[in-house]
């Protein structure tokens, strides 16, 4: 019973851990954050979708249904963050330009991949085969802030997870609000 329940245990481990959203930042050293205040989208536009998983890909439906999606979860995240949106005749401190990458990875195991061929072992040398093969389709969710004093990126941030083409929008929703959230944590804010 009690390797049963560890066994249960261990396999929702992994299915939680799998589906865990990577992130990782990087910001200027020469930069300051600490008078930002404000932000606001640069003037190209709130972001940009690259889709590359087939030659036939189009990004512009991608864009048409993730982009409301991704600029609803950043505006809601910067707010949250204590940044405000400057008065129409205001510049902002910061500008904010996100990019969606979805691409494709995969997985693969092979005989004897955990294994040392250690014959003292019993364990013999194996011949390299794939056993397991497994394409993925990757996301990443990809947030430049750009100084308008200085017109250049001073921080940016990388979320990244694989995404289930089988999930409902609503959960896949949800996945962009995480990875937002997420992101916009790592804005080295300072009060």
């Amino acid at each position: 019973m009690k390797k049963s329940l560890l066994a249960l245990w261990l396999c929702s481990f992994v299915v939680l851990h799998a589906a865990k959203i990577k992130t990782r930042a990087e910001s200027d050293p020469q930069f300051s954050f600490a008078g930002v205040r404000t932000w606001a989208w640069t003037p190209a536009g709130a972001g940009d979708v690259y889709v590359a998983r087939s030659s036939e890909d189009d990004a512009a439906p991608v864009k048409k249904r993730v982009d409301p999606v991704i600029t609803a979860a950043l505006a809601r995240e910067m707010g949250l963050r204590g940044l405000t949106v400057p008065a129409a005749a205001g510049a902002p401190d910061i500008t904010i330009h996100y990019y969606l990458l979805v691409t494709v990875g995969m997985d693969t195991q092979t005989v004897g991949q955990f294994l040392p061929a250690v014959a003292a072992w019993g364990v013999p040398p194996f011949a390299p085969a794939t056993q397991s093969l497994e394409i993925i389709t990757r996301g990443s969710l990809v947030l430049d802030a750009t100084s308008t004093k200085l017109g250049k990126v001073v921080w940016r941030g990388v979320a990244q997870t694989d995404v289930d083409t089988a999930q409902s929008d609503a959960k896949r929703d949800a996945i962009i609000g995480e990875a937002a959230h997420e992101l916009v944590k790592r804005l080295p804010l300072k009060k």
